[in-house]
């Protein structure tokens, strides 16, 4: 099943998520050469598509895991967390209807 997972950046925390991206990135690379991952990328704090200094509130993943649980442990261990980006991290089912 789909599960979209939402990650909310903290306040002043685009040196660490600069920091941490590629480990970030290498995991979402994993998710796409296993055909899970249907989307991804972050939320710009701007209405920029580069937002520069401003930085990002968050980020999107939508991808493929076997239960909620895995979907969890998976945003769980990201390296955004682990560095302290995100804030809070939602992780809900997701149901694809377009396209």
């Amino acid at each position: 099943m789909w599960y979209a997972i939402e990650g909310h950046d903290g306040t002043d925390v685009l040196p660490l998520r600069l920091a941490s991206r590629p480990a970030h990135l290498a995991r979402l690379t994993d998710l796409r050469d296993e055909g899970r991952l249907l989307l991804a990328g972050p939320c710009p704090a701007i209405d920029a598509e580069d937002p520069g200094p401003a930085g990002f509130s968050g980020s999107i993943v939508i991808a493929e895991f076997d239960s909620l649980e895995d979907a969890k442990a998976w945003a769980d261990a990201d390296p955004y967390v682990a560095a302290g980006v995100y804030a809070r991290v939602d992780v809900r089912p997701f149901r694809k209807v377009l396209p």
